[in-house]
């Protein structure tokens, strides 16, 4: 019998596929590789825009008494996954600077949604958790954006809503990928900089982003 993969597994099996990829740069000399390429940048632009229009907004996330923002409610997706959570822990895990999760966190608080509580453990550590409000609404929100979300993706049959899973998630991995090599040079470019030495980095890799991606945004 084949074990059956753990989540774990199926993220490092993403990973390695990402990290081969790095290795095939992509030849926009190729007609077909560069249609694909702003094909993709244009799909990226555009859910980027539908994920943010009143319509599908207030689907998902309400319109009434009980609505959410988007911002809360990624932050109580992740409240959600376990039992209390590190300040720190949550700025790496939402992908944002401390001081942005400790806002977010804090209005959260303000409107009953969230509370701190000091670690049973460790004194000293505040822990964030979810309140009992801050559950119920998310759930009610959770539902909503299921329902919605099973609408779109009824467009697809179910093999490609499986090809589609796979090709996000590693699309995530890679992106994943890029930040990490990006957070490193910014790194070693400032400590280059109060060394005194900028060195010979060429500007478009100190952006992390290709002039010609501005055409998309």
């Amino acid at each position: 019998m084949s074990a059956v993969p753990t989540d774990e597994t199926q993220r490092s099996d993403r990973a390695v596929h990402a990290t081969a990829a790095r290795h095939r740069p992509v030849d926009l000399s190729d007609p077909i590789e560069a249609d694909n390429a702003l094909r993709i940048a244009i799909a990226w632009r555009e859910l980027r825009r539908c994920a943010t229009t009143p319509a599908l907004r207030y689907q998902f996330f309400g319109s009434s008494h009980d609505a959410l923002e988007q911002g809360q409610m990624d932050t109580l997706d992740l409240l959600l996954v376990r039992e209390g959570w590190r300040m720190c822990e949550l700025a790496e895990a939402l992908r944002v600077d401390p001081s942005t999760a400790t806002r977010a966190v804090q209005r959260l608080v303000n409107d009953g949604l969230a509370e701190r509580r000091q670690s049973t453990y460790d004194g000293r550590v505040v822990l964030v958790y979810p309140s009992a409000e801050g559950k119920l609404r998310h759930a009610a929100v959770a539902r909503r954006r299921v329902r919605e979300l099973c609408r779109i993706l009824s467009a697809f049959d179910a093999d490609e809503r499986a090809q589609l899973a796979g090709l996000l998630s590693r699309f995530v991995d890679a992106f994943d990928e890029r930040v990490g090599e990006l957070t490193t040079t910014s790194t070693m470019s400032t400590d280059a900089s109060e060394a005194g030495d900028t060195g010979d980095v060429d500007p478009d890799e100190r952006s992390g982003a290709p002039e010609s991606a501005e055409a998309v945004r």
